[in-house]
């Protein structure tokens, strides 16, 4: 039995959740039957009407794609530009399109991850951690349920703390209920005060696991009605938020880093602030148009911040601080496809992946 395109989807959104997503952005399934078969699957940056011809020749019938074809509501399907033709040929060759977007730029091993790979960079981390993801939930158990119950929530999610897992925080003390004629207590009799010795348990969850991590607990505790609650959290979500930092494994010249980088992520062209006076060690990136990223790139002492779409007046804001590079959209994140492939085939070995070769850019350089 093959796999569908909701398991690949499925298996996708565990790994860049679609509540990570910007408001503005469409990372979701664009065309395309989420019960079909897949055949084979075009791993793309971008996904235009030469992606879906090009998926069509090797008999693949899934795009996955960085970039969303649709950003906004379509009113028409006439083919009066490259988004409705795209769209067209895609539905009427049974093409699904999936489009993984700013969730992937957010998630700690995602396209940041791949350009700081690129650049070889040393200890990183998210540039502008998002707050506002995490919850923590409370909830109470008989003491000899405790294992059980705790492995249950952190098989779900629960318990995590960037590198460490399992994470809670117990305390002992006396759970006390009386149950009701109606009820059917684990514990005690109806109608007496029933006194236990309990564990109170509290543990950090991801917003988006939050259902699964209290349907679990449920399930895995004995009591009919379980006593815990949940508290919404302004921390700092460490692996989740824009842009990454790293270090460079030695410090070079500003003339020096702009050589390398360019070797390194394949460049053509760079525009760029003017250098700086000092050596080049921790260099900030971001995928795509990043320079909202800026003060954040100061901030952590960046003595590089590597980006695109970035505009005239905005080369004026780096006044000094560090050397500021465009780099351009599309080189930025053109990598972007082979962590997609990387990732699918960690998961689905059985389904023909390929790359796409459409060079999607759309600007040229002379």
């Amino acid at each position: 039995m093959g796999y569908k395109i909701s398991d690949v989807i499925s298996y996708l959104e565990q790994i860049a959740p679609p509540s990570y997503q910007e408001s503005y952005d469409n990372a979701t399934l664009i065309t395309g039957n989420s019960n079909s078969e897949v055949s084979g699957i075009v791993c793309s940056l971008d996904c235009i009407e030469a992606t879906v011809e090009e998926a069509i020749e090797l008999g693949a019938n899934m795009i996955v794609a960085h970039h969303p074809i649709v950003f906004k509501g379509l009113k028409s399907l006439t083919g009066k530009n490259y988004v409705e033709r795209t769209i067209i040929k895609a539905i009427k060759n049974d093409i699904a399109i999936y489009a993984i977007h700013t969730n992937l730029d957010h998630v700690a091993h995602g396209v940041n991850k791949r350009i700081s790979d690129r650049l070889g960079l040393l200890n990183t981390k998210i540039l502008q951690p998002k707050r506002q993801l995490l919850s923590k939930l409370v909830f109470f158990v008989p003491e000899p349920e405790k294992d059980k119950v705790l492995q249950a929530v952190y098989a779900a999610g629960a318990g995590k703390i960037g590198e460490y897992s399992d994470c809670s925080f117990q305390v002992k003390g006396t759970g006390t209920f009386t149950p009701s004629a109606k009820a059917n207590p684990t514990l005690g009799e109806r109608g007496k005060a029933q006194e236990e010795p309990e564990i109170r348990v509290e543990v950090l969850v991801a917003n988006h696991t939050l259902p699964k991590v209290l349907r679990k607990m449920r399930e895995a505790h004995s009591y009919e009605e379980v006593a815990f609650y949940v508290q919404s959290l302004e921390n700092e979500n460490q692996e989740v938020g824009a842009g990454m930092i790293g270090s460079l494994t030695q410090e070079m010249e500003g003339e020096e880093f702009l050589d390398y980088m360019k070797a390194k992520m394949n460049l053509e062209v760079i525009k760029h602030t003017s250098t700086i006076p000092r050596k080049i060690n921790k260099v900030a990136v971001c995928g795509g148009a990043g320079i909202f990223l800026l003060g954040d790139a100061i901030r952590a002492g960046a003595d590089v911040f590597v980006t695109a779409d970035v505009k005239y007046h905005e080369f004026f804001d780096a006044d000094g601080a560090l050397i500021l590079c465009d780099i351009g959209h599309y080189e930025s994140e053109i990598y972007t496809k082979e962590l997609l492939l990387e990732l699918l085939s960690q998961n689905f070995p059985n389904i023909a992946l390929y790359l796409t070769k459409a060079v999607t850019n759309p600007t040229s350089y002379r």
